[in-house]
């Protein structure tokens, strides 16, 4: 379960002597986030791992901690898994979802225990560390656009394994997309010992969530980016349930190079307003295939296919057949809670409008390129118009 030292030296490497004629161009941006990232990420990722260390010293017992029913949500990106991860994270008595705080400040046992014993200090005297990082997140992560995120609310766990520096989600802070192909085609392109390393590592990450706090409870994992790494789920997990949500491409194709787009433009001075378009279409595809592909020879019951529609527009429902066939208890609290939520959620309005025109893509490219997914789920051939795409309250559906 070593670092990926070699793959973050190319990183590096990459981002100050191989930027010409890259979206990693060296403006003014691009060179305070490296000096940023450079004096912070290695400072705390020694932190971390050396928390790991300990964690085998002072609660070995985590290695042993079962992950009962795991259910893991994927899809392609913007197909209604953040909503639906954030829907059933609601039932704190029967699932736990890793927030961005677990992923990224406190991944170990050794930092949980100690951010909880800093907290309770804290809470002694009024809680001002609290409080001002509840301000802190609200000026930085909070005004982050499409994508509704808070160190606060669960979030995709594959960022766990930025701690291994073998994520594609690295690829969005340094955008050479090529060095980070084999991670967007995880189970076909990585050699069997690369991928057990990397699983075993998250492995161990969902062991040491669930240890701290969560013992009894199934944990519930969104992540789109696992789509490529379903047998791997299956391998290291083998009693996981798989929620796969499947999008019209003519939804999710512009939504996800409009996304990934506004990430890359956090971190970069792209050429491009939208880069790698061609990248884009080709991982969508296999993110499609590749799965669905998986699932087709997977026993019935440990999987279940939904559309992003039906998810929308009746998700109470939904969820309760999720519940069903799976085998987990839906609690009259929990449907309280469902109601609730699914109120404010469609009372929320946050539009965005693509265009495809300027994407550089065809409604006939889409509908050829993905013609069998088309085929499959009944999509409707003729959405939008004038190549523009609005989809309403999508920070918070997506």
């Amino acid at each position: 379960m070593s670092y990926n030292f070699r793959l973050f030296f190319i990183t590096f490497y990459k981002s100050f002597f191989q930027t010409k004629g890259t979206h990693a161009q060296l403006t003014r941006k691009r060179i305070s986030f490296l000096l940023l990232f450079y004096l912070v990420w290695p400072v705390w990722g020694i932190i971390i791992w050396v928390s790991f260390l300990l964690d085998n010293l002072l609660f070995p017992g985590y290695k042993s901690q079962p992950a009962d029913k795991p259910l893991f949500i994927l899809g392609n990106f913007r197909s209604g898994s953040t909503y639906l991860q954030r829907l059933i994270a609601k039932d704190i008595d029967q699932f736990a979802s890793a927030r961005t705080w677990d992923i990224f400040l406190s991944p170990s046992v050794t930092l949980t225990k100690f951010f909880s014993v800093l907290l309770s200090i804290d809470k002694i005297f009024g809680s001002p560390l609290k409080n001002m990082f509840v301000k802190f997140d609200a000026r930085t992560l909070g005004r982050v656009d499409i994508h509704k995120i808070s160190f606060f609310d669960p979030e995709e766990d594959e960022n766990f394994l930025l701690h291994k520096w073998s994520s594609f989600f690295a690829g969005v802070m340094f955008p050479f997309i090529e060095i980070f192909l084999p991670y967007i085609y995880f189970d076909n392109r990585l050699t069997p010992k690369e991928k057990t390393s990397i699983m075993s590592f998250y492995q161990r990450t969902v062991q040491r969530f669930l240890f701290t706090k969560h013992e009894q409870l199934h944990f519930l994992s969104k992540n789109p980016s696992f789509s490529p790494k379903i047998a791997s789920i299956f391998q290291h997990f083998p009693n996981a349930k798989i929620v796969y949500l499947v999008r019209n491409p003519l939804e999710m194709i512009p939504s996800t190079i409009s996304w990934l787009g506004y990430t890359w433009h956090v971190f970069s001075d792209p050429l491009e307003k939208y880069p790698f378009i061609s990248e884009i279409l080709k991982f969508t595809k296999h993110w499609y295939d590749y799965p669905l592909d998986i699932l087709s020879k997977t026993d019935p019951a440990n999987y279940m296919i939904i559309k992003y529609d039906d998810l929308i527009q009746k998700p109470e429902e939904t969820i309760h057949q999720i519940y069903k066939h799976f085998g987990y208890t839906m609690r009259d609290t929990f449907r309280q809670t469902i109601k609730r939520s699914v109120f404010e959620a469609q009372n929320f309005s946050n539009n965005h409008t693509y265009s495809l025109d300027e994407m550089g893509i065809t409604r006939e490219q889409i509908l050829g390129t993905y013609s069998d997914i088309f085929e499959r789920f009944g999509f409707d051939t003729n959405i939008g118009q004038n190549n523009v795409r609005i989809i309403p309250n999508e920070t918070s559906l997506s």
